[in-house]
C-alpha cells in the first residue's frame, strides 16, 4: 500500500512542479489571441469555460486506456506502478501538453498538420494518412468493444450487433454536430462517472481488505505467466499506453486547442488531464492486482477468462463498488470508450477537412468526409476485435514517439530545453522498434534479434533527426542573417 501511496502523491507533485516547468519552457502568451476567439465558427471553434474542457480532454483520451490496459498491465506485477507513474509524468503529460499547445499556436491544426511544419512535408504527407488510419482503428475498436460489453451486460438481450447500430448512429451525430450541442453536454457527466468510480475504488482499496504489492526489489520482475513470450520491455510499454503515453491524445487535443480562451489553462487542460489519466491506471492497476489475491491468480483468472479486460474490469467494480458501482460500470466501462470512439471519428474528420482545405462550417462537407470513415470503420468490425487491438496499441505508440521528435525539433529550433522530448523520444523509438520486430503482428524475432535490430533502428532514427534538425538550424541562420 504505501508504494502505491507514494506512486499517486508523486504524480500529483510531477504536475505542480514539472508540469511548472514545462509550462515555462513553452512560454505561455496570456495576451495572445486564441483560435477559439479570434476563428469562432460555432461548429469547432467554440469558447468554452476551462472546468468543462478539462472534463471533454479527460474523457477524450482516457477510454478504456487507464482501465483495460492499466489491468493487463498489472499483470507484469508492480513494475507497471513505474512505468504509469514516470512514463505519465516525463513523457505522457510532456507530449500531450507541447502537442496541445503547438496546436493552439498555429490555428488549432491538427498533428499531422503540426508535424508537417517541423518535420517537413514528406513526414506531413505520411503523418495524414498514418493518423486517420490510426484514428478509424480507434474508433473501430470502441465501437465493437462497448457493444460487446453491454450485450454482456444485458444478457445479450438485444445482440452485439444491434448495440452496435445504436453506438454507430450516436458516432454520426456526435461527428457531425457542433461541439457544444451533444459533446460538451454529456461528456462532463460521463468523464465525472469515471472519476467517481476511481475514486469509490481507492476508498474500497484504503478501507477493505486488500494487499496491493510494494515496489521492492524482489517484485520489480516480469510476473506474467510467461516472461520469455512476453518480455517485460517492450510488452508492458505498449500495453499501459493511454495510462503512461499515448498518441492518441495528440489527435484529440486539437479538438481543445480549438476551444481555449487563454493560454494559461493549458497546463490544467493538457499536462492536468495526462496526470489525471495516470491515477485512474495507477488505480485499476492496483485493484487488478488484489482483487483476485495476488498477481499470480490475477494472470490465472485472467488465462482462464480469454485475456478479457471487459470481464476483469467489470468484476472488480461490481464486488468492490456493489450495486451502486454497476451503475458507475456502466457509465465508466461503457460511456469512456464511446466518448473517445466519437471524437476520434471527429479528429479524423477535422484532419481531413484540413488536408484538403474543406469549410466544415457547412453540413454538407462534413457529412461527405464523415461518411466513407463510417463505412470503412463498420467493415473493420468484421475483423478479430483482438488484431484490430494490438495493431493499434503499437500504432497508438509509434503516433506518440513522432510527436516526440517533432515537439523536440520545435524546441530545437526555439533555442528551449529540448531533452525535456528528446530522452522519452528515444526511449519510445526503442520501445516500438523493438515491438514491431518481436510481437506475433510483427515480425516475430527471437527476444535477442529484436533487442538488437531495436537499438539499429533507434540510433539510425536519432542520427538522422540530428542530420534534418542541423539541416533546419543552417537553413534558418540564413535566411535570418539575409
Amino acid at each position: 500500500m504505501i508504494s502505491f501511496i507514494v506512486s499517486i502523491v508523486v504524480l500529483i507533485i510531477g504536475y505542480f512542479l514539472y508540469g511548472k516547468f514545462v509550462e515555462k519552457i513553452f512560454g505561455v502568451d496570456t495576451n495572445r489571441e486564441t483560435p477559439a476567439v479570434r476563428l469562432q465558427d460555432d461548429v469547432d471553434f467554440v469558447p468554452l469555460s476551462a472546468w468543462r474542457i478539462f472534463l471533454i480532454q479527460f474523457l477524450n483520451i482516457a477510454g478504456l486506456g487507464p482501465i483495460f490496459g492499466a489491468i493487463a498491465g498489472a499483470m507484469f506485477g508492480p513494475s507497471a506502478f513505474l512505468w504509469i507513474v514516470l512514463g505519465s509524468i516525463f513523457a505522457g503529460a510532456v507530449h500531450d501538453y507541447f502537442s496541445g499547445m503547438l496546436s493552439v499556436r498555429h490555428d488549432g491544426l491538427s498533428i499531422s498538420e503540426v508535424v508537417g511544419i517541423y518535420l517537413g512535408t514528406n513526414v506531413k504527407h505520411i503523418m495524414r494518412l498514418f493518423t486517420v488510419v490510426l484514428l478509424i482503428l480507434v474508433g473501430t475498436v470502441f465501437l465493437i468493444g462497448p457493444a460487446k460489453i453491454i450485450d454482456g451486460m444485458t444478457g445479450n438481450l438485444w445482440g452485439i450487433w444491434t448495440w452496435t447500430a445504436i453506438i454507430l448512429i450516436y458516432y454520426i451525430l456526435s461527428t457531425l454536430l457542433p461541439i457544444d450541442k451533444m459533446i460538451s453536454k454529456l461528456y462532463p457527466i460521463f468523464g465525472l462517472a469515471m472519476l467517481l468510480m476511481a475514486i469509490g475504488l481507492l476508498i474500497a482499496l484504503f478501507f477493505g481488505d486488500y494487499q496491493i504489492p510494494e515496489l521492492v526489489p524482489s517484485n520489480i520482475r516480469n510476473m506474467t505467466r510467461n516472461p520469455e513470450e512476453t518480455p517485460l520491455f517492450p510488452i508492458l510499454f505498449v500495453t499501459i499506453a493511454c495510462g503512461a503515453i499515448s498518441g492518441f491524445h495528440a489527435t484529440q487535443s486539437p479538438l481543445m486547442a480549438r476551444c481555449m480562451k487563454n493560454e494559461r489553462i493549458g497546463k490544467k487542460i493538457f499536462f492536468g488531464t495526462m496526470i489525471t489519466e495516470g491515477i485512474v491506471a495507477l488505480i485499476w492497476a492496483a485493484a487488478a492486482m488484489t482483487f483476485f489475491g495476488n498477481v499470480t491468480d490475477l494472470n490465472a483468472a485472467m488465462l482462464a477468462n480469454d485475456n478479457n479486460a471487459a470481464w476483469a474490469a467489470n468484476k472488480i467494480s461490481l464486488n468492490m463498488l456493489g450495486s451502486f458501482g454497476g451503475i458507475l460500470a456502466l457509465l465508466g466501462i461503457v460511456a469512456a470508450p464511446i466518448t473517445s470512439g466519437d471524437t476520434a471519428f471527429r479528429s479524423a474528420r477535422l484532419i481531413l477537412g484540413d488536408v484538403f482545405k474543406s469549410d466544415q462550417k457547412k453540413i454538407k462537407n462534413r457529412l461527405m468526409i464523415s461518411l466513407p470513415l463510417f463505412i470503412i470503420a463498420f467493415s473493420l468490425t468484421q475483423i478479430d476485435f483482438g488484431i484490430i487491438w494490438r495493431y493499434f496499441a503499437w500504432s497508438n505508440q509509434t503516433l506518440a514517439t513522432v510527436v516526440l521528435w517533432t515537439i523536440t525539433a520545435y524546441l530545437v529550433l526555439e533555442k528551449k530545453a529540448y531533452w525535456v522530448t528528446l530522452l522519452p523520444a528515444i526511449f519510445m523509438t526503442l520501445v516500438c522498434s523493438t515491438y514491431i520486430l518481436i510481437a506475433p503482428e510483427g515480425f516475430q524475432l527471437s527476444n535477442y534479434l529484436a533487442y538488437i535490430g531495436g537499438n539499429i533502428i533507434t540510433i539510425s532514427i536519432s542520427l538522422l533527426f540530428r542530420n534534418y534538425v542541423l539541416k533546419r538550424k543552417n537553413i534558418a541562420g540564413f535566411l535570418y542573417k539575409k
